[in-house]
C-alpha cells in the first residue's frame, strides 16, 4: 500500500476550539398552544398507563396468603 511520507498538520483541530463565530443562530421556533396541549396529553396518557399497570399488577405481586377456596359437595345418600 502507498504510505504518505510528509507529515499531516493537525493544528487546525486545536484551532477549531478557539474559533468564535460572530454569526448568531436563529432563535428556535416557539411551540404553539396545540403542540403544548398535545405534548401534555401524551405525557398524561403515559403516566396514566404506568399508574394503571401498577394498580392492576400489585394484587398479582402481593404475597399475602389468600384463604383457599374449598369445594364442599353435599352428597346425600339415596338408597
Amino acid at each position: 500500500m502507498f504510505r504518505r511520507r510528509e507529515p499531516v498538520p493537525f493544528a487546525f483541530i486545536a484551532e477549531a476550539d478557539k474559533f468564535r463565530s460572530n454569526v448568531t443562530p436563529p432563535p428556535p421556533d416557539r411551540a404553539s398552544a396545540g403542540e403544548i396541549a398535545g405534548r401534555a396529553l401524551v405525557g398524561l396518557t403515559i403516566v396514566a398507563g404506568l399508574v394503571g399497570s401498577l394498580l392492576f399488577g400489585l394484587p398479582a405481586l402481593s404475597q399475602e396468603q389468600a384463604p383457599a377456596h374449598t369445594q364442599q359437595s353435599e352428597a346425600t345418600d339415596h338408597r
